[in-house]
């Protein structure tokens, strides 16, 4: 058995936090490939190291000095290093580093040495070997990851039965230059050693117990998912859960693989675990997975007789939004109008030139543009299958005067969409997880 772990930049952010990692994987021989971050926050008013970096190539960029943020990167390495006892030459490292950056490096290979750091030393700490990700993470040049090449190389290099310590975010272009992923790529990397390898397990340790089923900003102590589907998870994190990167779930979501989200200060959670399905019974108790939202939103609602009947008009309308790139969230509609649901900064900027050119394509009864709209989403299996769900959420929103601007549900039978006012937005919340999972 295989299991594949990345650990988060809470996880790498100093020497304890090395040590109950080295912990978690002794706990099981299966755990035998890690994939780690950059050092992040050891306390609310620290840094990040990835933030330092990018600080550090602006500084150079203007020809100011980075000195003093380069000494901080320095000084958290090496105090982990010393703390640990580690015997690898961080300080040539380092120096190695700066003498980079003093004659010439990119942004994206800057950015992506914090990762490349915390694996240095996290492999002597664990006595794995270190596996370079340039070694095997190569991109295409429209910057899409070569699966097949990578995937391939890193079997070769660990192997059926190897370990390794693999930093996370960045792989290499074919003209040998370092690019990295998005900021949370080292997910991405997780996944993708993980499917490359065929991980029986793909564990993403962070320092959350799993994914809650509301923000903990909003609703005070929300219960953990203890099991969701990859759509569930795809749709709670579409609709604002901010707990992994999006494009995390579909390297071993193709390759069925298991993703199992733990916490780092809290080991022994189950966390949540993540699959492509799940046995149910056929009237499984609690039946909602999560309920999650974003605020500022505007809904553009199209308003003309005959609409219904009419081709091609729908087409048109999205069209015209395309044009202007401005991105369509989700579609309500009636039988002679239509409402566009856009992000508001999205929208604003060409409001008046997307309006006009409606009326003249179109030539619409009425255009009406409300905006401070949250969307909140009631995420869950089955929900098309359980009567009065839809009444529920009418009344309890009722109940508490909460005016419903927009109601949608999914034709994939996942999600229920509640569209408020932003200054209702908290209390939908509060009112929806407490109807629904109390």
């Amino acid at each position: 058995m295989l299991k594949v772990l990345k650990f988060g930049g809470t996880s790498m952010a100093d020497a304890t936090q090395y040590r109950k990692i080295r912990d978690i994987v002794r706990s099981d021989p299966a755990r035998r490939v890690v994939v780690v971050s950059a050092a992040g926050k050891r306390f609310s008013e620290d840094n990040k190291i990835t933030d330092l970096l990018y600080l550090c190539y602006a500084h150079m960029r203007y020809g100011v000095s980075f000195d003093s943020i380069f000494d901080m990167i320095c000084e958290r390495h090496r105090s982990i290093a010393a703390q640990l006892e580690l015997k690898c030459n961080i300080d040539a490292e380092l120096e190695a580093l700066r003498e980079q950056m003093l004659n010439g490096i990119t942004r994206e290979e800057l950015v992506s040495r914090g990762e490349y750091l915390s694996a240095i030393l996290m492999a002597e700490y664990l006595g794995f070997p270190f596996v370079d990700a340039k070694d095997w993470l190569f991109f295409h040049f429209d910057g899409t990851v070569d699966q097949e090449k990578s995937y391939a190389k890193l079997r070769e290099i660990v192997g059926t039965d190897g370990c390794a310590v693999i930093p996370g975010f960045y792989g290499l272009m074919p003209d040998g230059k370092i690019r990295t992923l998005t900021r949370g790529g080292s997910d991405i990397t997780g996944a993708l050693a993980a499917a490359a390898l065929d991980a029986d397990v793909y564990e993403n340790w962070t320092d959350v117990s799993g994914i809650l089923m509301a923000d903990p900003r909003i609703v005070e102590n929300p219960k953990p998912i203890e099991r969701a589907t990859y759509s569930e998870l795809r749709q709670l994190s579409y609709s604002g859960a901010q707990v992994l990167h999006e494009m995390t779930v579909f390297p071993v979501r193709e390759k069925g693989i298991p993703l199992n989200i733990r916490n780092t200060n809290e080991p022994d959670h189950p966390g949540t675990l993540v699959s492509e399905e799940f046995k149910e019974s056929k009237h499984p108790q609690r039946f909602i997975t999560g309920i999650a939202g974003k605020t500022d939103f505007s809904i553009v609602t199209i308003s003309k007789k005959g609409m219904a009947g009419a081709v091609g008009t729908l087409r048109s309308i999205v069209e015209i939004f395309e044009d202007h790139t401005v991105p369509i969230c989700y579609t309500p509609s009636g039988i002679d109008c239509v409402s566009l649901v856009c992000p508001s900064e999205k929208l604003t900027p060409h409001l008046y030139s997307v309006t006009e050119d409606l009326r003249r394509e179109i030539k619409p009864d009425n255009i009406k543009v409300v905006d401070h709209i949250s969307i909140i989403a009631v995420v869950g299996r089955k929900m098309a299958y359980r009567a009065g769900t839809s009444g529920k959420i009418f009344a309890a929103l009722g109940e508490q005067g909460i005016n419903i601007r927009m109601i949608s549900q999914g034709p994939d039978e996942l999600n229920i969409l509640v569209g408020v006012d932003s200054k209702d937005y908290a209390q939908t919340v509060r009112v929806l997880y407490n109807a629904f999972v109390k």
